[in-house]
């Protein structure tokens, strides 16, 4: 056999490499003269490396988190109130959606929610964890759209399952009785054991102006709030300051690294 023929024989046994990462790989493990063990176990990191790295593509493209600027490029000195400490904890150490906790981030439209959600989705991501991203009319219109039962029990599976879901923008539209009904069930579904991440412009006494007339709109939120952590956003529109001074002339400070939503 040679050499050649090891890339192909490989993958057909399973590897996900490439032909050609496989073939400079035998090309340079020959030319150092490595051992029998020295070349598995690199093979075996190589192969393992890229596994992880197909894996996670995977569950991006299903997380649905879209385009968004990381975590870098937020400008933490625009808002005049945001407990970063906390924010910075829950992404770093996930510990929320081990433990089945949600979190709430709360403030006017264009201070940086959306922007915050995602990327706590992006480190759950990278953790090994399921994410779904939608927004809240999204999610609804995808699930009132089933015209059979079966079909919309599968379909909610999709909102139920990922270990974290992010629901962007609940209080920017109102809603009827069976959406409310629909929020509800995905909620009591989860809790306790899967987390929801809510991005909201409204305090919780006015979720009933969502949903006008749902009698289960205090309990949905009595579910979401038991085990929730709350980051408040104080601050105007990064998106209506940047019209502005475009407006005037003028190019917004430090626009290129702020990004809210």
């Amino acid at each position: 056999m040679s050499n050649e023929d090891v890339p192909q024989r490989l993958q057909r046994l399973g590897f996900r490499l490439p032909l050609d990462v496989l073939k400079e790989f035998l090309q340079d493990a020959t030319a150092q003269r490595l051992s029998p063990v020295a070349m598995a176990e690199k093979l075996v990191e190589l192969e393992r490396r890229e596994r992880e790295a197909r894996n996670l593509a995977a569950r991006t493209r299903l997380a649905m988190l879209g385009k968004f600027h990381t975590l870098e490029r937020f400008d933490w000195n625009h808002p005049r109130k945001i407990d970063r400490a906390l924010y910075e904890r829950l992404h770093k150490t996930l510990d929320f959606v081990e433990s089945g906790d949600n979190v709430l981030l709360r403030g006017p439209s264009g201070v940086g929610k959306t922007t915050l959600a995602q990327n706590l989705g992006l480190a759950a991501l990278t953790h090994g964890y399921s994410v779904r991203f939608c927004s809240l009319a999204g999610m609804l219109a995808d699930l009132l759209r089933r015209d059979s039962l079966p079909a919309f029990e599968r379909r909610l599976r999709r909102y139920v399952r990922p270990r974290l879901l992010i629901l962007d923008e609940i209080g920017y539209l109102p809603c009827d009785n069976r959406s409310a009904d629909l929020l509800y069930n995905i909620v009591s579904r989860r809790h306790e054991a899967r987390s929801i991440v809510i991005t909201t412009n409204l305090p919780f006494r006015q979720w009933g102006t969502v949903f006008p007339g749902a009698a289960c709109v205090a309990a949905l939120v009595d579910r979401f709030v038991q085990h929730c952590h709350v980051i408040d956003i104080d601050a105007e529109s990064w998106r209506q300051k940047t019209a502005m001074q475009q407006h005037n002339g003028r190019p917004a400070d430090g626009q290129d690294r702020r990004e809210t939503g």
